[in-house]
């Protein structure tokens, strides 16, 4: 199970690549350049407009999932006790709330019509390593090895 270690390990350079990656593009009208909005670009603009939904967003973008991965590592490599996997589970599960909201936007934003709106390859790598953190946590032994 070593693999799992190293796939975990991995989710550390993932994220925070995912976090600049575009997530989608964005333009008030068709015939307009498309603006890049990524995970940060998205929080700087929250952050100018709705503190408290910045804060979410930042607790489920950025911390939960890196506290999950770092927390799994040390069970992982038995610098921390197994009894620890429940509560990783719960940060993962909070992670994953922030897809649902992204998903939502894009969902919202098509539905308005107003506008032009893509998905870009940072939406599929953030996907990726919040699955991929759910399906390493859950196929890491419950002894932490």
């Amino acid at each position: 199970m070593a693999y799992l270690k190293y796939a975990n390990l991995a989710l550390l350079i993932l994220f925070p690549i995912s976090w600049f990656a575009p997530l989608m593009r964005a333009g008030l009208l068709p015939l307009f350049k498309l603006d890049e909005i990524s995970v940060i670009s998205g929080l700087q603009a929250l952050w100018k407009s709705d503190i408290f939904l910045a804060l979410l967003v930042t607790f489920f973008a950025l911390v939960a999932p890196m506290v999950k991965t770092v927390g799994l590592a040390l069970v992982q490599f038995r610098m921390a006790s197994p009894r620890l996997l429940p509560v990783l589970t719960v940060m993962g599960k909070l992670a994953m709330a922030d897809i649902f909201l992204i998903a939502l936007y894009i969902v919202i934003a098509k539905g308005v019509g107003v506008g032009r709106l893509e998905t870009a390859w940072g939406l599929y790598l953030f996907t990726f390593c919040i699955l991929a953190s759910l399906a390493i946590s859950m196929l890491t032994p419950k002894t932490g090895r």
